[in-house]
């Protein structure tokens, strides 16, 4: 018995959550991404602000005319001076100046961020030794946290050094930027939201042939196996309810077959039982003659039986994939065989009268097997010293090569009405009689047809004869695939 393992979760869910937890994954990385970039672009902006504020006092250095002396600039505190009344400072910056270790100059009140007013910046400036060249620092205070460029300013006049400090609230800016990873948090979750939504209605669609086809697969018994999947569109879940349904017609077929298979092998097996019984019962057992009799009688309907079961086994296997095993075969080589076999059938005149000289992928057991029942068949239904003439060619039909063998004879021929029910399992026509056959033959033979893809018709006019043809699609070496 086959175990069943169940999943905690339905696919619906398991497909939903998967969708969710890529697309979190992917915003994840975007917005962790987009943090970094973030963050690297803010230093570099800052640090490319804070080294052009030096350039541009260097240059005014260079250039500049100072007001008092129409001169270059021979004093530190006019330069910072200038230099601060030409700087707007942005939305989080500051600036000052120093002379030595004293605030000199301030920014104007409009500039929100107040350096002056934070001891523990000016002591981290005052730590910094004139003599050193421009420094970039970051310095973090109780306050807060700069990025900050002290620029050491001696000019001629200057008996010591002066600094110019210019620095951003860095914290402040931080700050924006993750103001806006919230507000990209905050469309990621509505855009999960959506997509868990659009995932269940997308999702709840797509898996509605599924559950069409569990609903039809409880209507389904042993006693009602008329019931179809209906087929939408041409996706994957289409073709899965087409092949479902071919599923189903086989199976539907397969076991009308075996119904019917038991039903006849009911009705043929009762016939001979009944016999071999009322014999039995019957049987004198002090008369020698009365016991031979019944034995004769018993022992054929024996035989009948063992036939019976021989045609029904290999029936049986007419199902399975190695009933017919085709392989390179010489026809003409293999007809010759068949006519030699099928001239010890009876005393009949077999001929061969079309010989197709060439090999063909077929399976020699199996066509012999066919060709030989249609010989015992006419040799059956026609009468001593008559022709029956066996024939192989090949044809073209629909477009494909065939191989088409035939067994022709000059019995009693087939009536119209019994046609239709020869090549039924126990099918019998009007000229036949019970203990003619298992009525197995022509079923087997259609059979092996079948099994190499081929078909079997008959061609007949009662009193003037039958012709069998047994059609298989091959293709000779060197024609067109």
């Amino acid at each position: 018995m086959t175990k069943t393992r169940t999943r905690p979760y339905s696919i619906r869910a398991r497909l939903i959550s998967g969708m969710l937890l890529l697309v979190s994954l992917t915003l994840l990385i975007a917005g962790a991404t987009g943090y970094v970039v973030q963050r690297h672009a803010l230093n570099e902006r800052l640090d490319d602000e804070l080294i052009r504020s030096a350039q541009e006092l260097q240059v005014l250095s260079d250039t500049g005319i100072a007001p008092s002396t129409l001169g270059p600039y021979d004093k530190a505190q006019d330069l910072i001076y200038r230099a601060m009344q030409r700087t707007m400072p942005a939305v989080h910056q500051g600036m000052v100046g120093l002379h030595g270790q004293t605030v000199t100059w301030t920014a104007p009140d409009v500039v929100a961020l107040r350096l002056e007013g934070d001891q523990q910046l000016m002591s981290a400036v005052n730590s910094v030794a004139p003599e050193e060249k421009i420094a970039l620092r970051t310095i973090t205070t109780e306050m807060t946290t700069y990025r900050a460029i002290i620029v050491p300013v001696k000019l001629p006049a200057d008996t010591e050094y002066s600094s110019f400090v210019v620095a951003f609230d860095y914290s402040a800016e931080i700050a924006e930027i993750n103001r806006n990873m919230l507000s990209f948090g905050a469309a990621g979750a509505i855009a999960m939201a959506i997509a868990a939504g659009a995932s269940w209605f997308f999702v709840s669609r797509m898996l509605r042939p599924i559950r069409q086809l569990q609903h039809t697969a409880k209507l389904i018994s042993d006693t009602d196996l008329a019931r179809r999947v209906d087929v939408v569109g041409h996706d994957e879940f289409a073709h899965l309810a087409g092949t479902i349904n071919e599923m189903l017609d086989r199976l539907e077929t397969a076991l009308n077959t075996q119904r019917q298979l038991l039903d006849d092998v009911g009705h043929e097996l009762r016939t001979p039982t009944t016999i071999i019984s009322g014999h039995l019962q019957l049987i004198d057992p002090d008369d020698p003659q009365d016991v031979k009799a019944s034995l004769e009688i018993a022992l054929d309907e024996l035989n009948r039986m063992s036939l019976l079961i021989e045609d029904l086994v290999t029936l049986a296997k007419s199902n399975r994939p190695d009933f017919a095993v085709p392989k390179r075969t010489p026809v003409g080589i293999l007809l010759d065989e068949i006519h030699d076999k099928a001239r010890a059938l009876g005393d009949r005149q077999f001929r061969i009268n079309g010989r197709a000289e060439a090999d063909a992928d077929l399976d020699p057991r199996r066509i012999t097997q066919a060709m030989l029942q249609l010989c015992a068949n006419s040799v059956k239904f026609s009468q001593p010293g008559t022709k029956i003439t066996l024939d192989t060619r090949f044809v073209e039909k629909h477009g494909v090569q065939m191989l088409r063998w035939s067994v022709a004879d000059e019995g009693c021929g087939i009536p119209a009405e019994d046609l239709p029910r020869i090549f039924e399992r126990f099918g019998r026509g009007s000229n036949a009689v019970r203990t003619d056959g298992s009525g197995l033959g022509l079923n087997i033979v259609q059979a092996i047809a079948e099994a190499h893809g081929g078909e079997l018709h008959v061609l007949s006019r009662p009193g003037a004869g039958c012709t069998v043809f047994l059609e298989i699609p091959v293709r000779q070496p060197g024609a067109a695939a």
